[in-house]
């Protein structure tokens, strides 16, 4: 009787402690969740309000521009975006206020660049004002103020950029607190397994005596296992999820710097052409002015195809999707690369999976994609000694496209800037190839990853969703 108590004994204190041990650690499971979605939410709120804070900058500039525009072309269409700037700053400016509600420090700042704000807007307002009442005809106020307007929109422009600077390095550290969290969450899940397996070893040793408690406390164990097993799998999935979302994250924020850029550039390259071909029609019989003149032309065009093109690379376009096998692309996108193949001698080995791998893509789109993968490859490896390999296969309800080459490799600095626009370790290149590439593998849903290591060759990797 008594050694059958002991071993009861055991057995509930085994279960007592292990429940206790995994109840503990759910409880830092969830507790550190919970701090890990409220860091998720503080992340998100700064990255608004320095969006925010970049729109308002982004309006006023477009203010003055329009207004810059008008009093140096008098066409009324240049005042279409003064106006609308004009009509959208209370809207920012009530909007960036709200968001900075609990920051006493940040709405001391934004009270000043407030009243920034408005002195400038009354500024153009007075100045619009005055050049329609002195017939289109710059006046002597205009003139006097110009230092003091230009000093004012100084002043915004580093309010703006102060406040941002705060709100990056507020940013940085929400997002290191956020990246410790993740960290402790999988010590926690590592620490359940391990109570998991004692438990287990404990329920096979105490059991052995009595084969149904044994068979009970066994079964019990394996629930455990696999609840842990399931949170590990769901914490697994949710860390992909993350490196994903912070590529396309950065992809998103690539393109919005694009955006921004563009903006910025070309409405002072309006104003440059609109004053050239104002200029070549006054000084037509001028010939070594229409030749400057002309040269002018020729490079604001090249500027605003460059912007053209960079907008290109880093914009979500619209595919015209159809179901397709990835192999019969693959095999087109070799033919289109046929000539450089042969040029450098280049072998190229094929593993294609033994069954059809069934996408729906923009056909043409995801050849482009795969040609800058194959020619960045081709031009990697030493001619007459480059081996290329093409790989397909199934992953699930994923179709996975490898392709390697045995060329020079990358290292970590070129792997980390591989996909930013006019990033080029080559002589002739635009940098442009890749961001391009990155771009139609998002906008298929894709996944694109890259591994290298110098001397080692390149492997690029796509993930396409099958089609059902």
């Amino acid at each position: 009787m008594s050694s059958f108590l002991s071993f009861k004994g055991k057995v509930w204190s085994g279960y007592i402690i292990a429940f206790l041990l995994l109840l503990v650690s759910y409880f830092l499971i969830f507790y550190t969740m919970r701090e890990s979605i409220q860091e998720t939410d503080s992340v998100t709120h700064t990255y608004a309000v320095i969006n925010k804070l970049e729109s308002l900058k982004t309006q006023i500039n477009e203010a003055e521009t329009g207004l810059r525009g008008f009093v140096i072309t008098k066409d009324d269409r240049f005042l279409e975006p003064y106006h609308r700037a004009i009509g959208e700053l209370p809207h920012t400016r009530a909007e960036v206020k709200r968001a900075l509600a609990l920051d006493t420090d940040q709405q001391m700042k934004f009270d000043t660049l407030e009243n920034l704000l408005e002195r400038r807007v009354i500024r153009m307002r007075e100045s619009l004002a005055a050049f329609i009442a002195n017939d289109l005809a710059i006046s002597d106020s205009m003139r006097m103020r110009r230092e003091s307007t230009k000093n004012i929109m100084d002043s915004i422009r580093i309010y703006v950029d102060k406040m941002q600077d705060v709100e990056n390095h507020l940013m940085i550290e929400r997002k290191d607190k956020l990246s410790g969290l993740f960290d402790n969450t999988q010590v926690v899940a590592s620490i359940s397994l391990i109570i998991a397996f004692i438990t287990l070893c404990y329920s096979l040793i105490v059991f052995t005596a009595e084969n149904n408690a044994k068979q009970r406390a066994i079964q019990k164990v394996k629930e455990y296992s696999a609840a842990l097993e399931k949170k590990v799998a769901e914490l697994q999935l949710s860390n992909h999820e993350l490196q994903e979302l912070k590529s396309v994250e950065k992809f998103t924020s690539t393109g919005r710097i694009a955006r921004t850029i563009a903006h910025e550039v070309r409405n002072p390259l309006t104003n440059i052409t609109l004053a050239t071909e104002q200029l070549q029609e006054i000084t037509a019989d001028n010939k070594d002015s229409a030749v400057l003149l002309d040269m002018i032309s020729r490079n604001a065009t090249r500027i605003n195809q460059l912007v053209s093109d960079l907008l290109n690379a880093t914009r979500f376009a619209q595919l015209d999707f159809h179901n397709a096998d990835i192999t019969r692309l693959l095999e087109e996108t070799i033919d289109l690369a046929r000539d450089r193949i042969e040029l450098n001698n280049v072998k190229v080995e094929k593993f294609y999976a033994s069954e059809p791998c069934i996408v729906s893509v923009d056909s043409e789109k995801i050849k482009l994609a795969l040609l800058n993968i194959i020619v960045n490859g081709i031009e990697a490896m030493e001619k007459n000694n480059g081996t290329l390999q093409l790989i397909t296969k199934k992953n699930g309800n994923k179709c996975i496209i490898e392709i390697k080459d045995n060329g020079k490799g990358m290292d970590d600095n070129v792997l980390q800037n591989l996909f930013e626009p006019y990033f080029t370790s080559k002589i002739k290149g635009t940098g442009l190839g890749l961001t391009n590439t990155q771009n139609i593998i998002f906008n298929h849903k894709g996944t694109l990853n890259v591994m290298s290591k110098p001397g080692e060759g390149t492997s690029f990797l796509i993930i396409l969703n099958l089609v059902a």
